[in-house]
């Protein structure tokens, strides 16, 4: 393995589940177990493996966090702002899906409650992830 003298980014996925495009959607949260943003909500997501492909990465963690399967995950965007995470510097790449209506869900992993809201009623949201789903409802649902 060939190790790199110079610092690099780390790289994480994240994951839109959105209930399919109803008048009242509702989109699927994590409240974060661990520091940074401990208890707040999020989107379900984290850290790729070495040994995963970006797609692959974000249905693991899904299912890690939430108990969620699903099928074909779409790439939508990355977000790459420097300051996102407190911790480091961290670029994720989002993705998303419709499923026909919510499904139970459970936190899990380093999620303690995984659930299901409104888009016109979330809670505060960890890292950059109002913008992240505010672009999404720009960007997709409109």
């Amino acid at each position: 393995m060939y190790s790199y003298k110079y610092p690099r980014a780390a790289l994480t996925v994240d994951a839109i589940v959105i209930t399919s495009k109803s008048d009242l959607p509702e989109i699927l949260l994590i409240q974060r177990g661990n520091e940074p943003f401990k208890n707040m909500w999020a989107l379900p997501g984290g850290f790729i493996d070495m040994d995963e492909t970006l797609e692959k990465a974000c249905k693991r963690e899904l299912l890690e966090e939430t108990g969620l399967k699903t099928g074909r995950l779409i790439q939508f965007k990355t977000y790459d702002a420097i300051n996102r995470d407190p911790r480091h510097r961290t670029i994720t790449v989002v993705y998303y899906t419709f499923i026909e209506k919510t499904e139970e869900v459970k936190g899990d992993d380093d999620a303690v409650k995984a659930g299901w809201f409104p888009l016109t009623g979330l809670p505060p949201l960890a890292f950059d992830h109002s913008e992240i789903i505010g672009d999404f409802v720009t960007e997709i649902l409109k």
